[in-house]
């Protein structure tokens, strides 16, 4: 996925076709603030790195990446690849369950995504994403789970679509808020909002406003990328403010910290040498718009065919970038 280091401040002026704009009362409502202790995250045991531990156990890296990396909680990437959808989502939620924790689930297949750089792909109509979403929305139920949407959708908005593919972009991210509202209540969703170096925070609540965040739970930062806790929670707060500016209220915010114990490599945001494991998922304190700290991004897994992951694709495992992360 790309992670522009580049500020784009173009104001965005195109509406969505046919998406809701109306702010009921409970929307504008400050979302009320998570307790720690009743928040226990999912570790993943068929993820990458729990899979290459298993098959690796005379590895010498094997020990620190099991008890550092592959039994973390962290998210599960639900894309094109996952076949019947809502089976996928429901076992995985059902796994979760049973074991008494919260899973994460990142919903990755909106048409043009990433335009077409390392994890390029997605549903190949707007019809066929209306149809994937709203199977993985039943697929979740009554279950409580933490949905990241869609990660780039919005800060790629103006990047690769043009006035049309952009007003049905927008039209695709309200739906899937719509779907998990309806279909899957007990889900905390948050719309993928780039990170703090990217698009401006008045730009940025516009794009949201627009995708229907008043809806959502909020809006997710830094996913897949580097950036400081400190500079993701800056910046949440600027886009909250924005947003309270446009009518939206007490929305909250996450911040991916799977890879920023070190910050960023100046602008290099793909598969970057030196870089460290950040705090865990975890709910957060603060009773403001932070809300959570999570693994969005599985540490070890690769950003594409790109720096210290020179010829891997995208998602691909790499142990020693994560044996490196987790020393």
């Amino acid at each position: 996925m790309q992670r522009s280091a580049l500020m784009l401040s173009t104001a965005f002026l195109l509406s969505a076709c046919g998406q809701a704009t109306h702010l009921t009362p409970q929307a504008q409502a400050q979302q009320p603030q998570l307790s720690a202790q009743a928040v226990s995250f999912y570790a993943d045991p068929g993820g990458a790195a729990a899979t290459w531990v298993r098959n690796n156990p005379n590895d010498g890296r094997t020990s620190l990446i099991r008890s550092r990396v592959s039994t973390q909680p962290a998210a599960r990437w639900f894309g094109n690849w996952s076949g019947d959808i809502r089976s996928a989502v429901n076992s995985y939620a059902t796994a979760a369950a049973q074991a008494g924790k919260t899973p994460i689930l990142v919903a990755y297949n909106i048409i043009g995504r990433d335009c077409g750089q390392h994890s390029s792909g997605g549903a190949g109509s707007a019809d066929a994403y209306r149809t994937w979403i709203r199977n993985f929305s039943l697929g979740l139920g009554q279950r409580a789970a933490v949905v990241v949407i869609e990660p780039d959708a919005l800060a790629q908005l103006t990047q690769c679509l043009n006035a049309s593919e952009q007003s049905v972009r927008l039209g695709l991210l309200s739906y899937a808020v719509d779907q998990l509202a309806t279909n899957a209540p007990n889900a905390k969703v948050y719309l993928d909002a780039g990170n703090s170096n990217w698009i401006g925070a008045s730009d940025m609540a516009d794009r949201l406003k627009k995708a229907n965040v008043a809806r959502a739970r909020g809006f997710a930062l830094n996913v897949s990328n580097y950036y400081l806790t400190s500079d993701s929670t800056t910046y949440g707060n600027a886009v909250t403010n924005a947003l309270n500016g446009l009518g939206v209220g007490g929305r909250r915010f996450v911040i991916d910290t799977s890879r920023n114990g070190a910050g960023p490599a100046g602008g290099e945001w793909c598969n970057p040498g030196g870089r460290k494991l950040g705090s865990p998922s975890q709910v957060t304190a603060n009773t403001s718009g932070l809300e959570m700290l999570l693994w969005i991004k599985n540490p070890g897994e690769s950003d594409g065919n790109c720096g210290i992951g020179g010829g891997s694709s995208a998602g691909q495992f790499l142990p020693q970038a994560a044996y490196d992360m987790a020393r």
